[in-house]
């Protein structure tokens, strides 16, 4: 028995030491690749040996394939903006924040540049860390006594972004250039732990276009993410965290804001489109931005308006701001109780090849 064991043993030794000699020696196949050779010839077939790399889906992020719809007027406006005029657009692929930024993310972004430290291993990036300063990304906690006139804020005020209670509530007192400065931090957290050659493309504001379809979940056309046209489902449920009523903000199970996973998500499997807290994105406001835009991935940029699309409504707000095709906007370093964010990232390569179900990171 322990002779016909050392035998076997043996055997596969050998084996392996003849796959792993002849190769080398060019005695199995042809020595280099096809396109190498092909190349010495003269032809022209590309880099040979590249890398293959792919996209995986940050954590709590979902991909958003590409599509056209109506981006514009869903409903009445009652408003007589003349400011969400429909007109059919394409979007391109990305991955967009399951999740509104919660208090708890961004503290990571403010405890890294207290302390200066942004990577947990050796960087794959050539590029410099960004720099900070601690004073200009900290949030304002007084937003919740002066966006208000005569409000009992002061509870919020001390707890709201330092209390563990709240570390899973959206985050608010954040101005749109505050939100541009967590996007480039994340841009580099990601790129400087990741063990990939290739730098991912940079996180950043969604385009006003890239919300609302995102916002409809799908749907062409939806007056809301979860289609519409009732505020309730069929139990009688409110589906947003808003302001149902004159002094009202109760009935939805909130007074002020929501933790950034209740209510249903829509189609896309994204989390309070509408309600909770209004959004910044990367466009700046006009209001003809729609006919001034291109029809594929439009984005109006204008760096002497100060003025910033803001959509998606919030807990303080009535219906019509929750509405997806609804435009506000705030100026850019204007810090409010009722105004968070949540960020973007373009996806590299065909609608086609996006890997919808891959939700975790791929060890490399």
């Amino acid at each position: 028995m322990s002779r016909k064991m050392n035998s076997r043993i043996f055997t596969l030794i050998l084996a392996l030491l003849v796959v792993a000699v002849l190769p080398s020696c060019g005695l199995l196949g042809k020595k280099g690749s096809a396109s190498e050779k092909d190349n010495r010839r003269g032809e022209v077939t590309g880099v040979p040996k590249r890398v293959i790399w792919q996209q995986v889906l940050p954590q709590d992020m979902v991909p958003v394939k590409a599509g056209t719809f109506w981006m514009g007027q869903a409903d009445e406006d009652i408003a007589f903006s003349q400011s969400s005029l429909n007109k059919q657009i394409t979007i391109s692929e990305f991955y967009m924040d399951k999740y509104e930024v919660s208090n708890n993310k961004y503290r990571q972004f403010v405890e890294a540049v207290r302390l200066g430290e942004y990577t947990y291993s050796t960087p794959t990036t050539l590029k410099d860390p960004p720099q900070f300063n601690l004073d200009e990304v900290l949030p304002d906690s007084t937003v919740w006594n002066t966006s208000f006139t005569f409000h009992y804020g002061d509870p919020l005020m001390e707890f709201y972004f330092d209390h563990p209670a709240f570390d899973n509530y959206p985050v608010v007192g954040v101005s749109w250039e505050q939100a541009h400065m967590y996007c480039e931090w994340r841009t580099y957290h990601l790129n400087a732990n990741d063990r990939s050659d290739f730098d991912y493309p940079q996180f950043r504001l969604p385009t006003e276009a890239e919300w609302e379809y995102a916002a409809k979940g799908g749907k062409e056309v939806a007056k809301y993410p979860w289609g519409g046209p009732y505020l309730k489902n069929k139990r009688g449920c409110l589906m947003a965290n808003f302001k149902p009523g004159r002094g009202n903000y109760i009935d939805d199970g909130f007074a002020y804001t929501a933790p950034v996973d209740v209510f249903a998500p829509n189609g896309f499997g994204l989390y309070n489109m509408s309600g909770n807290v209004a959004e910044w994105v990367l466009d700046a406001y006009s209001p003809v931005g729609g006919a001034l835009t291109w029809d594929l991935d439009p984005k109006y940029d204008n760096p002497n308006e100060k003025r910033k699309v803001v959509r998606g409504g919030s807990w303080k707000d009535i219906a019509h701001y929750l509405e997806t095709s609804t435009r506000t906007y705030e100026f850019q370093d204007v810090k409010t109780a009722h105004i968070g964010f949540r960020t973007t990232m373009t996806y590299l390569g065909r609608s086609g090849s996006m890997n919808v179900n891959n939700n975790r990171r791929r060890k490399r």
